[in-house]
């Protein structure tokens, strides 16, 4: 195949008051004409500053390409100016960014933001660019794209936010669009809608995709070739079969180990140890070393070569050594990954279901919002029950209400309508401080995202503490101190972070503090509001194998809330599914995944990208319509039991077909 871009040694420095942060050190790759290569790794590991390198838009200072070659169709990019890169950018070379609405112009219609880049690139008339802006927006899958070319940012949802982003990164016919997680902040269903759209206009343009993520599972289905940084560098690369079903790096077995299983039923999650080196002193030999439960001497004294596993196929790693001892991956996975026989964990649950009580009972709650003269329908009379010592998750796009849902649990809203009972005591009826006191201590929350909720002027042994000071539960100033160093280690961290500030933390470990708060008062029920969603991969298992192994030893009770269904499905013991306000479907995990009915469950589900790039290549989408889930008669659905335990919102014909269906198996 023709390559498009060859990258040599490329490395990419920060200057900072600490010294000089190697951010990219020596990369190597190349991209073929036509083809998507997926770069994954974690934060920090020098994804976005390689993409961004590639059309020098890293800033200088403080940042500077120190050495290397970016050869764009046999041109080296490194040393055009900033006038010739500007030619380049957007016209050949494009990039899609992570946040659309900061790539935005806010004070701009989005037709004007689209033009401009054609009349820039492309000399044509405005009313030649404003046709063809149109034509880009139908072609991304704008609705009324005549009627929304006037229209600002901010009046667009996320997942349309980001189809503008990619009309005007495809306004100019580009040979390389540069995507740099496009799709993080996105519900699973607009993702999959994200991913069909960058694979229709690869066909039908021929463009080249650069593709940076740290979801494997949109690994799976988008790239053809993967290259996998770690502290600056390509430790593996591969096409994407090999990388999954063959890779030879011990990194790229962590991350992949962190996926959780849709078709299993695991023990913990394989998690990778400790954290990335710091790129101010790289280490000597391997930067995965420390982290690596296989590293040998050699490993802390030189750095490995690149070995050839196939001529497609590279890995840096002293293992590939002839005279390395050999470690086959099946064995790798089988013994972190334990699989419970199914059979055994259904005894377990129809044993707890016989000693199993209701903790929390919510019943047709409401909670709604005025804007303007609209009225918000948030959470529309939703009904559901959660007992001891369960976790039950709550899934749903963007806006469905089960945030709301969780803050209106623990009070941050007060509910319009409905009860939520917490020990049979209506919480939300008046009480005295005293009461109001003893609540709050027995029901906490851990926020999405752990910078903004923790104080950043306080150390963490006092954001820590608060709680424990507030309901007097430190008697002197040695106890308090204790029970933080308990608590840091308790979560994975040690007392030496207790003096620390939280922006000296990474964002798993921000994280863990935010747990180690919300415990720090001893409570019975956690409600966690997306406390996984902006953490890597690797991390997002750590946080979770923690919180799982918190509820055994303190025998909590968490309502867990997401939108990332495999996780949920993972932690999850049932799963309520929420839509516009209201529980759609309402069921034990297992039974959730292998057996949905509404129509909304099965589109969630079926847009879950899976880390297997042969089940992705044959999985069909379902979409789901709304007109399915209201009758000719226009009949209301109804949350019913149609089968023990498993509840669907429907109409009395359906509830019929159903109930007919089950008697029959």
């Amino acid at each position: 195949m023709e390559k498009i871009l060859e990258v040599n040694n490329l490395q990419v420095s920060f200057d900072t008051y600490a010294g000089e942060v190697k951010a990219v050190r020596g990369v190597s790759f190349h991209l073929n004409k036509g083809e998507t290569l997926a770069i994954v790794g974690e934060s920090g590991s020098g994804k976005s500053v390689t993409s961004k390198s590639l059309m020098k838009l890293i800033p200088n200072p403080p940042g500077r390409i120190v050495n290397g070659e970016i050869l764009f169709e046999g041109k080296d990019l490194v040393h055009y100016s900033e006038k010739q890169m500007q030619k380049i950018r957007g016209s050949e070379i494009s990039m899609i960014f992570q946040d659309p609405m900061t790539s935005l112009n806010p004070t701009m219609t989005i037709g004007k933001q689209i033009m401009e880049s054609i009349i820039k690139h492309q000399n044509v008339s405005k009313t030649e660019a404003r046709r063809k802006g149109i034509e880009l927006l139908e072609m991304v899958g704008i609705p009324q794209a005549e009627n929304r070319f006037s229209s600002y940012p901010h009046q667009f949802s996320g997942g349309m936010r980001q189809r503008v982003v990619i009309a005007m990164a495809i306004s100019c016919n580009p040979k390389i669009l540069i995507a740099d997680e496009p799709t993080t902040a996105l519900d699973v269903t607009i993702q999959a809608q994200i991913l069909e759209l960058l694979k229709d206009l690869q066909k039908k343009m021929g463009t080249s995709i650069i593709f940076i993520t740290h979801d494997l599972g949109v690994v799976a289905n988008i790239a053809d070739r993967v290259a996998v940084m770690y502290a600056g560098k390509i430790v593996e690369i591969g096409k994407v079969d090999e990388i999954f079903y063959h890779p030879e790096h011990p990194y790229t077995w962590g991350l992949l180990g962190a996926m959780p299983n849709l078709n299993e039923d695991a023990g913990e999650l394989i998690t990778i140890p400790g954290s990335p080196p710091d790129l101010l002193n790289p280490p000597l030999g391997d930067a995965f070393a420390d982290r690596n439960r296989y590293a040998m001497k050699i490993d802390y004294q030189m750095e490995p070569p690149m070995f050839k596993v196939s001529d497609t196929h590279y890995a840096s790693t002293w293992l590939l050594h002839e005279k390395s001892p050999k470690i086959m991956l099946p064995d790798v996975l089988k013994k972190h990954r334990q699989t419970a026989p199914r059979g055994k964990q259904n005894e377990h649950l129809a044993k707890r279901k016989e000693q199993r009580e209701k903790l929390l009972e919510i019943k047709n709650l409401k909670q709604y919002f005025t804007s303007g003269t609209n009225l918000i329908k948030a959470v529309d009379g939703i009904d559901f029950d959660i007992y001891k010592g369960e976790t039950f998750g709550l899934v749903g796009e963007s806006g469905c209400g089960k945030s709301t849902t969780g803050r209106t649990i623990i009070r941050l809203y007060h509910a319009t309508d409905g009860e939520i009972l917490y020990n049979n005591v209506n919480i939300h009826n008046k009480k005295s401080s005293l009461d109001t006191q003893k609540l709050n201590q027995k029901i906490q929350m851990i926020f999405q995202d752990p910078y903004s909720s923790l104080n950043p002027r306080q150390t963490v042994a006092d954001i820590i503490a608060e709680g424990m000071d507030i309901h007097g539960l430190s008697i002197n100033r040695k106890e308090r101190l204790e029970k933080v160093y308990d608590l840091l280690e308790t979560v994975g961290l040690n007392r030496e972070h207790a003096n620390r500030y939280p922006h000296e933390f990474s964002g798993g470990q921000r994280q863990r503090i935010g747990i180690a708060r919300a415990l720090a008062v001893d409570p019975e029920f956690i409600i966690a509001d997306e406390p996984i969603s902006a953490l890597d991969v690797s991390i997002q298992a750590q946080v979770v194998n923690l919180l799982k192994r918190l509820q055994k030893e303190k025998g909590l009770t968490y309502l867990f809330i997401a939108h990332d269904l495999s996780m949920v499905k993972y932690i999850s013991d049932r799963i309520g599914v929420m839509y516009k306000g209201r529980i759609v479907e309402l069921a034990e995990s297992n039974e959730l995944y292998q057996n949905p009915l509404h129509p909304y469950t099965k589109s969630l589900l079926s847009a879950i990208p899976l880390p297997d790039p042969e089940t992705e290549k044959t999985r069909k989408r379902i979409k789901f319509d709304e007109k399915l889930i209201w009758n000719d008669e226009g009949e209301e659905p109804v949350l019913r039991e149609v089968k023990p335990e498993h509840w669907v919102s429907c109409t009395e014909q359906e509830y019929n077909d159903f109930k007919n269906y089950f008697d029959v198996i």
